[in-house]
């Protein structure tokens, strides 16, 4: 009896641990896109074509046209980028309706610059932006600063707590492993929570994670009427009642902590990041990113036990009373666990499937199965792609 239960605990101790390396490897960059990264950054340097002015001179008039559609990306990954745009431009009725704001960081901009330069799409236009090029004021500067230093905290916080020991005899600790996901730690990640202050000349848009892919028009987000609310988001599931498409407010929020607003329900449905539909203007006339800067302060003064590492847990506190629950087929999410309840149907019939958690697609960890829904929109007759062997 001692031996089996000896066993036992060996055996979910290795579980444990291979879960833990599993999250470690989503942390790496594969060779192939460090690799797509530096052709097109040398693209860039050599070829006055990777240079070229995006979008053309002809359509710059389109960036700040609130009568088209605009997508915003926050990404320092091109592949994934790439996807995002030629997905949703291939399933839209009116692809000429679109435009597209891809906002990188310094090192990217060469590259993002030189891929979409090069592989100009016929009726969509794109923009690509660093954030070198942003000429903002102090307040945003130490703002943005601040915001970062305090998730940078957070993260470290709980990376440092994932001891052997925590593995061996905890379960509640695996929540801790989000502390190990790449965007715990990425500018790009939380840099949208400014989105207002990047695009002042808009007043609605759709935000796209870079780790979507589009399978469905799109077109109808623009026109919903979200009810004086802020963001459109899926709450709801489409798995029936008591099933969420993602996680609940206790699995993002310690609510033993008494700052956690009592009145909220953990049990409710936590609204789904990835696809959204933000009106600019009612954020721009609310305190929302005021509210936000508040939580992450309350969090550094209580030692980081109000919330698992992330970028969404401060925005369901913030986004509180502002979210207005869109159609539960608009996005699909958890795509980048392990093991997804969403079958075959769901998948087909859903607008955006979103790879949030550790397996993103361009990594081999993830399912193969699920990864060919994505990996279809990759331009593999491109020369660099090819080069690279990207995917292979």
């Amino acid at each position: 009896m001692v031996s089996l239960l000896g066993m036992e605990q060996k055996v979910q101790s290795a579980k444990k641990r291979e879960l833990m390396y599993w999250y470690l490897a989503s942390r790496g960059v594969p060779k192939s896109l460090h690799c797509l990264c530096l052709k097109l950054a040398e693209e860039y340097a050599v070829n006055a074509m990777a240079r070229s002015c995006l979008p053309p001179p002809e359509h710059v008039s389109r960036l700040a046209d609130t009568s088209f559609n605009h997508i915003v990306l926050l990404t320092d990954n091109v592949l994934a980028a790439s996807v995002v745009i030629s997905s949703t431009v291939e399933n839209a009725a009116n692809p000429e309706k679109l435009v597209f704001h891809i906002v990188t960081d310094k090192k990217t901009y060469s590259p993002m610059h030189a891929w979409f330069a090069t592989n100009r799409l016929k009726s969509a236009v794109v923009e690509v932006k660093g954030l070198h090029q942003y000429d903002w004021s102090q307040e945003v500067n130490v703002g943005v600063k601040q915001m970062l230093e305090i998730h940078h905290l957070i993260c470290s916080h709980y990376y440092n707590n994932l001891k052997e020991n925590d593995l061996e005899y905890g379960g509640e600790h695996q929540n801790f492993l989000e502390a190990l996901s790449p965007s715990c730690l990425s500018l790009m990640n939380h840099l949208r929570i400014y989105i207002p202050e990047l695009f002042p000349e808009l007043n609605k848009i759709v935000f796209l994670d870079d780790d979507v892919v589009v399978q469905h028009d799109i077109s109808s987000l623009w026109t919903l009427d979200l009810n004086g609310k802020i963001v459109g988001a899926v709450v709801d599931s489409w798995c029936g009642e008591n099933c969420c498409p993602g996680r609940k407010y206790k699995d993002y929020l310690n609510f033993s902590h008494p700052v956690i607003p009592s009145h909220l329900d953990q049990d409710r449905c936590a609204w789904l990041s990835g696809m959204n539909i933000f009106d600019l203007e009612a954020w721009r006339r609310s305190n929302i990113t005021t509210s936000y800067h508040k939580w992450l302060k309350l969090s550094l003064n209580s030692g980081f036990t109000l919330w698992q590492p992330g970028v969404l847990p401060p925005s369901l506190l913030a986004f509180q009373g502002h979210v207005h629950p869109i159609d539960p087929l608009w996005q699909v999410a958890g795509l980048g666990y392990r093991s997804s309840s969403a079958g075959g149907q769901i998948l087909e019939a859903a607008a955006v499937l979103h790879f949030n958690g550790p397996a993103k697609p361009w990594l081999e960890i993830g399912s193969p199965e699920v990864r060919s829904l994505w990996s279809r929109h990759v331009n593999f007759t491109n020369s660099f792609i090819q080069k690279c062997r990207v995917l292979h």
